[in-house]
């Protein structure tokens, strides 16, 4: 943004393409992603993976102190300068970034919010994607649970 950074954290359920839970801030702390994934916890379960990147808010004992929690939840991190390794994730963030917010500049945090909130209804219950038969994320979930 004009006046700073603000990142988006995300929850994605790679076998549906749902986003399950996601956070907008302007820091980038172990406490986001953990309250993130917390949430995604709390409203859909226990996942049996849960894999991020090598950042230090997912290295840190919080983060990974809440994940070994779960008891159930394996912990997965991907190899250093690997951004394949999430490419479910990763392509999320592009399609968020090229289909929404370079499209309309946010004017300020809640705008951004805002903007997200609509994209991340529109990708979860209105695209259909290819890999998954052409359905919704939502409706491959649903179809899942």
């Amino acid at each position: 943004m004009r006046t700073g950074y603000v990142y988006l954290t995300a929850i994605i359920d790679v076998c549906s393409r749902m986003i399950l839970s996601w956070s907008v801030t302007n820091t980038m702390g172990a406490d986001v992603v953990v309250a993130c994934v917390s949430e995604a916890d709390s409203r859909h379960g226990k996942p049996e993976i849960i894999n991020s990147d090598q950042g230090s808010q997912f290295t840190g004992a919080e983060y990974v102190g809440m994940i070994k929690s779960l008891k159930t939840t394996k912990l997965s991190m991907s190899s250093k300068g690997r951004a394949i390794d999430n490419v479910f994730i990763e392509r999320f963030f592009r399609s968020i970034k090229y289909e929404k917010i370079y499209l309309v500049e946010p004017q300020d945090g809640k705008h951004l919010f805002e903007l997200c909130d609509d994209y991340i209804r529109f990708y979860t219950e209105g695209r259909g994607h290819s890999s998954i038969d052409d359905m919704t994320p939502m409706q491959r979930y649903r179809l899942a649970s």
